[in-house]
């Protein structure tokens, strides 16, 4: 199994003392023995950049700034692997936030696995909270893909947070781990790396300091922005605590990122 770490659309820049750089879309492209590819988050999509104001919102556009570059998307980047689009068989998602949930349209044929009570969330909306019109633009499920959805809690235990289990028509050892606060059924992706775990943590935490076991620091404006998406802010404190104490206890054998840190996507992509 091999392991591609893509920014599928870069944000606004985060300005801190260890310098500037764009926020990123944090995606991992899966090459699996027999599952084909498998997409963990899908970034924005072709038809965000090409119609930018209908699909992502104003609201979205003015708060994160995408750069809208179609070279970004995951199509073209598959692409640019020497792969074809068809070759995306799963998409697994964090949660049906706008930057996240973009891609769908490009992989129509795609079975999309994702927690139960996001789905319902995203397909009720705009429900009672306020960002609920922001995050969930069902022109980005339009073309009623193929949703494969996961009850919680359910599974088994990893590394401590209940509630995992494997997905439905793959082999291949991802696990879906659910992480609620940012949303209603937001979900982290674990993905099993020869003998190592890579733990995409979607928009559970924002910045890397956030997780640190020893000086966890937050950063003033990604901590109002997730002020301002979370529907349950104790539930999503309490899982920067669990975050911290996997580091903490598991570090050699879990790598833990989230999907907008532009340093922690550089850990794989040498940039930065």
């Amino acid at each position: 199994m091999k392991i591609h770490h893509l920014n599928c659309g870069s944000l606004r820049t985060i300005d801190t003392d260890e310098g500037g750089l764009p926020a990123v879309c944090h995606c991992l492209l899966v090459e699996t023995d027999r599952d084909g590819l498998v997409l963990v988050d899908s970034g924005i999509g072709t038809a965000d950049v090409a119609r930018p104001e209908e699909s992502l919102g104003a609201d979205f556009l003015g708060r994160a700034q995408p750069a809208l570059d179609l070279a970004e998307t995951a199509l073209h980047q598959v692409r640019a692997l020497g792969f074809r689009p068809e070759d995306v068989r799963h998409v697994v998602l964090s949660h049906l936030d706008v930057d996240h949930a973009g891609g769908l349209p490009d992989f129509p044929w795609a079975k999309i696995h994702l927690g139960e009570a996001e789905h319902r969330a995203a397909m009720a909306a705009p429900g009672t909270h306020p960002e609920d019109r922001v995050r969930y633009r069902p022109s980005q499920w339009a073309h009623r893909p193929h949703w494969v959805t996961y009850a919680q809690p359910s599974g088994d235990p990893w590394f401590g947070f209940d509630a995992v289990r494997p997905l439905e028509g793959l082999e291949a050892e991802i696990l879906l781990v659910p992480l609620g606060g940012h949303t209603r059924g937001h979900s982290a992706i674990a993905v099993e790396d020869s003998g190592r775990w890579l733990l995409h943590c979607g928009d559970a935490y924002y910045f890397h300091r956030e997780v640190d076991p020893d000086r966890p620091a937050g950063h003033p404006g990604l901590d109002l922005l997730q002020q301002i998406a979370e529907v349950d802010r104790p539930l999503r404190l309490a899982n920067h605590a669990r975050l911290r104490e996997l580091v903490r206890l598991h570090g050699g054998e879990v790598d833990v990122f989230s999907a907008h840190d532009p340093w922690e996507l550089a850990r794989y992509t040498g940039g930065a």
